[in-house]
C-alpha cells in the first residue's frame, strides 16, 4: 500500500505539473490571436457602443416593459461572447490538434489530451467571462444601464450559459473531423444561437408565439434568464432548467461522440 502510493504520488504531481505547463502554452497561444480576443472580447462591447449610440435605443420601449433597448441588450452582448467563443474560435482549435495528430502523440506523455480540451475550455470560458464583464461596465458608464438588481441570480444564469456555451462547442469539435468542417458546422449553428439570443431582436419584443419558442432554446433559456436578473427577479426556473438540461445533454453527447484521433 505505501509502496503502491508513494508510486502514485509522482504521477499525480508529473501530470499535474504538466497540465498547468499545457494551460499556460494554451494562454500563451490565445493571447497571440487577436482575431479571437477582438471577437470573443472586444467586438460584444463595440456593438453595444454601437447600437447605444443610436438614439432611438436610448429611450424607452414599451414592447419591452418601459426600459430601453440598450438596457435590453446588455445580456444580449453578455451571450454574443460565448456565441463567439464556443462556436468560433474553440472548435477549429481543438479540430487543428487532432487533425495534425498533436493530441494522439499526447496520448504517450505525462499530458493527456483531455488537458489540452480542458485547458481550451477554460481559457475561452474565462475570455468570455471578462467580456460580461466588460459589456456591463461599458453599459453602466458609457450608457447608465443599472447593473443587474439581483446579482447572485445573473451570476447563476451566467455561469450555466457559459457551461452551455462550452459544450455547444465541445459538440461542434467532437463531430467535425476537419478545422474547415468545424468551421462550417460552427458558422451554421452561429447564426439560430445568435437569433435565439435576441441578437436581431430582443427575446422580450418577439411575438408570443415566437418566444415560447426561443426560450427551448439554451440561449433564449439564458436571455430571458439574464434579463430577469437584471430586472431584479429570481431568474425562472424554467429557464434555467432549460439551461441545465442542455447543458448536460450536449456534454454527455460529446463525451461519447469525440475521439482523440
Amino acid at each position: 500500500m505505501t509502496t503502491t502510493t508513494a508510486v502514485a504520488a509522482p504521477h499525480a504531481t508529473a501530470r499535474s505539473k504538466a497540465s498547468a505547463a499545457v494551460l499556460k502554452a494554451e494562454f500563451r497561444i490565445f493571447r497571440r490571436e487577436p482575431g479571437a480576443l477582438f471577437w470573443i472580447m472586444a467586438f460584444p462591447t463595440v456593438l453595444l457602443v454601437i447600437l447605444g449610440s443610436i438614439p432611438s435605443f436610448r429611450e424607452t420601449d414599451a414592447s419591452l416593459g418601459g426600459v430601453r433597448l440598450v438596457d435590453a441588450y446588455v445580456p444580449v452582448t453578455v451571450l454574443l461572447s460565448l456565441i463567439m467563443a464556443g462556436l468560433q474560435a474553440m472548435p477549429p482549435m481543438i479540430t487543428g490538434y487532432r487533425e495534425r495528430g498533436i493530441l494522439r502523440r499526447m496520448s504517450t506523455t505525462p499530458v493527456r489530451p483531455s488537458a489540452v480540451l480542458g485547458a481550451q475550455m477554460g481559457i475561452h470560458g474565462a475570455a468570455a467571462l471578462v467580456s460580461a464583464l466588460l459589456s456591463l461596465t461599458v453599459g453602466r458608464l458609457v450608457f447608465d444601464v443599472p447593473l443587474p438588481r439581483q446579482a447572485f441570480g445573473y451570476a447563476i444564469a451566467l455561469l450555466l450559459a457559459i457551461l452551455c456555451g462550452l459544450a455547444l462547442g465541445a459538440v461542434v469539435s467532437a463531430i467535425s473531423r476537419t478545422t474547415k468542417a468545424a468551421t462550417a458546422i460552427g458558422s451554421a449553428v452561429f447564426f439560430p444561437m445568435m437569433f435565439s439570443a435576441g441578437v436581431w431582436l430582443p427575446v422580450q419584443a418577439m411575438p408570443d408565439a415566437l418566444a415560447r419558442v426561443v426560450e427551448i432554446a439554451p440561449l433564449g433559456a439564458a436571455a430571458q434568464a439574464l434579463g430577469e436578473a437584471a430586472a431584479g427577479d429570481w431568474p425562472g426556473l424554467s429557464h434555467l432548467g432549460v439551461l441545465a438540461v442542455w447543458t448536460v445533454v450536449l456534454s454527455a453527447a460529446a463525451a461519447r461522440w469525440f475521439r482523440w484521433e
